[in-house]
């Protein structure tokens, strides 16, 4: 494979062992999922640095990536726009709100970043045809990334995910598998799929060690779009956690490398409906219960089993954040309410971190001269229909 130069390989992030990129998605000691390890002793990095280079892509950060900006299977996703929302500072009472507004990004959704690292993966070991299970936004962004790289995906997705996501599948060429019911029923599909064919590639979350080394340049982004200022908290909509993982390594990182002091608090959003990591960390447990009856308007959070909460609850717990649940209704109404005092527009699924946001101030977790970032994951005319009912629903 074709790597950066401080890109170390593959650590297990349950025995440790350090594995070669080019040998396998698991831990060949023990099965356990794997992490991109870097020679952090070998990165020179600092702000001059960073500061010289176009703000164009997630690839000007290449010494933490595993791969180069040369070899990379990218649309220039990344460098999206960190907006502020004064308004909203306001209603929750603290000194600053900005939103990261990822639904910018190619594909329309914060996957994009994810995607691009794992089929730059893909590509380089040789991969013919890559498959996922996705709630919706996955699912687009690998057939969109595939379709630049020349391979095949398959994308396995639950009946009701979005009309937008499916039909984007297949404009992109790939092979798209609706399954009744919902998103356990589709990783069901994906997984018997993966069985019948042993060359396809997985892009399960977790599963590559990919989508989550990409997510974590939105963290990079914030701080540099802050004049290197670190927020004091962040808020990730949250369903299987691939967002949150990333940027909690990504801190971490930066924080070894000496380019910021210290780290934020990261807070995992979900909706009340579909709420396994909040009910896990609520009950101080280090995994999850998988939830029996799943039932949100936000279908990208309806991930009632998430493959890596054990990861997602250390991340929360490590960076003294948290994890929150908001009803339907209040996250419907939060998403109206960023679109109409701010101007962005968030999908259902995204606008649980204003939602959680707002639910935080009430419990009073900030004490007022706090900076906070809401993450928006995805862009709201993807779902624009639900956002719509919603509001005949009260008469407007």
């Amino acid at each position: 494979m074709e790597t950066t130069d401080a890109f170390a390989g593959l650590e297990c992030v349950d025995c440790g062992a350090i594995v070669d990129a080019d040998e396998s998605h698991r831990c060949p000691d023990c099965g356990g999922a794997l992490d991109p390890t870097y020679a952090y002793d070998a990165i020179e990095l600092d702000r001059e640095t960073l500061a010289a280079r176009p703000f164009d892509s997630q690839w000007r950060y290449t010494e933490l990536l595993p791969f180069s900006r040369e070899s990379a299977v990218t649309t220039a996703e990344g460098a999206t726009a960190l907006v502020d929302c004064p308004d909203l500072a306001d209603e929750l009472g603290v000194e600053r709100v900005l939103t990261k507004d990822d639904g910018r990004n190619p594909t329309g959704s914060s996957t994009d970043r994810g995607a691009s690292v794992a089929l730059t993966a893909a590509a380089q070991h040789g991969a013919s045809d890559v498959a996922l299970p996705s709630t919706g936004n996955g699912g687009q962004a690998a057939a969109a990334y595939a379709a630049r790289a020349g391979l095949e995906a398959h994308a396995y997705l639950p009946s009701r995910s979005g009309f937008t996501n499916k039909a984007m599948v297949n404009v992109h060429g790939g092979d798209m598998n609706v399954v009744g019911g919902r998103f356990g029923d589709a990783v069901g599909a994906f997984e018997e799929g993966l069985a019948e064919h042993d060359d396809w590639y997985s892009l399960r979350a977790f599963d590559t060690p990919y989508r989550h080394e990409g997510a974590k340049t939105l963290f990079y982004e914030v701080v540099e779009q802050l004049e290197w200022d670190v927020p004091d908290a962040i808020c990730f909509p949250t369903g299987e956690g691939v967002g949150l993982v990333g940027a909690a390594k990504a801190a971490a990182e930066y924080r070894d490398l000496g380019l910021i002091d210290e780290t934020p608090a990261l807070y995992a959003t979900q909706a009340s409906g579909c709420a396994p990591i909040v009910e896990a960390f609520d009950d101080d447990r280090d995994d999850h219960e998988p939830v029996e009856h799943p039932d949100t308007i936000c279908g990208e959070l309806e991930i009632p089993d998430p493959a890596a909460s054990p990861r997602v609850l250390e991340a929360i717990r490590e960076t003294d954040g948290g994890a929150v649940a908001t009803d339907d209704p209040d996250i419907l109404e939060a998403a109206v309410r960023v679109a109409q005092a701010t101007g962005l527009e968030p999908t259902p699924s995204a606008a649980a971190a204003a939602s959680g946001a707002w639910e935080l101030a009430e419990r009073g977790a900030f004490d007022g001269d706090e900076t906070v970032v809401i993450v928006n994951t995805g862009a709201g005319n993807k779902e624009a229909d639900v956002l719509r009912s919603h509001l005949m629903g009260q008469g407007i």
